[in-house]
């Protein structure tokens, strides 16, 4: 799940998952197996590997695919894996977890816990897997197992697919430009899951759009230098910067429609070098979100137009406005929605709910875009009483990206590997 907004605001929506729940009836379709796969989480947790770095995770989930009888090609798009199953004539059926950890210092205090450490651009990081990918992977293969153990039961294609660089934005991108829908069987359904810090045992879905676009914005402001005591002398592009800031958020307030949701955020502004010297430059980086492309214009708009008013306004030169890295909405397809609601509320009952509006954005929209009927849903993995508590007033449950995140393995992997086998062996029933 790739930048998420002010951690507080999404915790919140996804602790409205009700708390109530305990997990799955054990041994529908798991038994003996668990143990391997709690294994395999633990191992995972304890060596994660940033983005497109994840040559050892990526080795380890194409050693647990050949096992089960999976056809493996290693290496796409960098160290993408993809798994095939074939099982008679049927649909093709994509199933996705990513590889990558984080650059971040975990803090959890598991005896598992990482202490691995990575190069990114150049600098030493710790790496951790604050964002739950360990226990997808876990997932990913607990559900080949189980649909490998029940091919009486189904018959069609299943397409495995392990994803690097999530979190980087490119990993989707990757895999598609080294042809994973023209080398492999092009899936008709694309099926995902997350952890999240809702109460495990409960399983969360939307219909349509269930995660926001994301667009990353750099912009330079640029100025004239001089010494801070002569201020008159110069055209101060920290000023420029800081007036920006706080009149883009007018773009929000007064142009877009409330009742449509977007985001712009300032996370990031570098400029100046001592207190009394005025720099040349500053430079900012932001985030945009929206879900409707009507909405992102209006924003992208505001911010390029609010950045050229507040530069004129000191006599500046125009800025340089960079909108990058942009991602689609995560949408899921509201038939096949539908369908598999259907299939989630038969097996758990209560347990599931629909999410609140997710304002994270995910790569996972790509292959959706790339016209593949997908569905997208989230499981609980904390405490329910550590839920309840923080619903009521208490301490909140660390989520995604904290260095504090922990989903409790049991049952979180569980009810990802039930939820995953029962949504596939409804698409490729008989």
């Amino acid at each position: 799940m790739r930048r998420l907004p002010p951690a507080a605001s999404l915790v919140l929506a996804l602790l409205a998952v009700p708390a109530h729940a305990a997990a799955p009836a054990a041994g529908t379709v798991l038994a003996a197996d668990y143990p391997r796969l709690q294994a395999l989480y633990e191992d995972m947790h304890r060596n994660p590997e940033t983005g497109f770095q994840e040559t050892r995770t990526a080795a380890r989930l194409a050693r647990e695919m050949r096992a089960l009888g999976f056809e493996v090609t290693e290496h796409l798009g960098g160290t993408g894996v993809v798994a095939v199953y074939r099982n008679g004539p049927g649909p093709a059926v994509m199933v996705r977890t990513e590889l990558d950890g984080l650059p971040m210092a975990e803090k959890t205090g598991l005896a598992y816990a990482s202490k691995a450490v990575a190069t990114v651009d150049g600098v030493r990081t710790p790496v951790a897997h604050a964002c739950g990918h360990d226990i997808h992977m876990a997932a990913w293969v607990g559900a080949a197992q189980a649909l490998v153990a029940r091919k009486d039961q189904w018959s069609g294609v299943l397409v495995f697919v392990a994803q690097p660089d999530e979190e980087g934005d490119r990993g989707a991108r990757a895999m598609l430009a080294d042809g994973l829908f023209t080398r492999f069987p092009k899936p008709d359904y694309a099926l995902a899951l997350h952890v999240t810090p809702a109460a495990y045992g409960t399983i969360g879905y939307r219909a349509g759009p269930a995660m926001a676009a994301s667009d990353t914005l750099e912009i330079v402001f640029h100025g004239r230098g001089g010494h801070g005591a002569a201020p008159q002398l110069t055209i101060d592009p920290i000023m420029v910067a800081a007036r920006f800031v706080v009149d883009l958020q007018a773009v929000l307030g007064r142009e877009k429609d409330p009742s449509e949701f977007g985001v712009i955020s300032i996370g990031a502004i570098h400029g100046g070098s001592a207190g009394n010297i005025i720099p040349d430059t500053v430079s900012l980086v932001g985030t945009v979100r929206s879900y409707s492309p009507a909405v992102r214009d209006v924003l992208i708009r505001g911010v390029e137009r609010t950045a050229r008013a507040s530069a004129d306004m000191a006599g500046a030169q125009a800025p340089q406005v960079t909108v990058r890295d942009g991602l689609g909405p995560v949408v899921n397809d509201v038939a096949l929605t539908t369908r598999l609601a259907g299939v989630l509320t038969a097996a758990f009952g209560d347990r599931v709910s629909v999410n609140p509006p997710i304002t994270g954005s995910e790569d996972f929209s790509e292959y959706g875009k790339a016209g593949v009927r997908s569905f997208y849903f989230t499981i609980g993995g904390a405490d329910p009483a550590r839920v309840a508590a923080a619903a009521a007033g208490g301490a909140p449950v660390p989520g995604n990206h904290s260095p504090l995140f922990a989903p409790t393995p049991e049952p979180t992997i569980r009810t990802g590997v039930e939820a995953m086998t029962r949504l596939a062996l409804d698409l490729l029933r008989r």
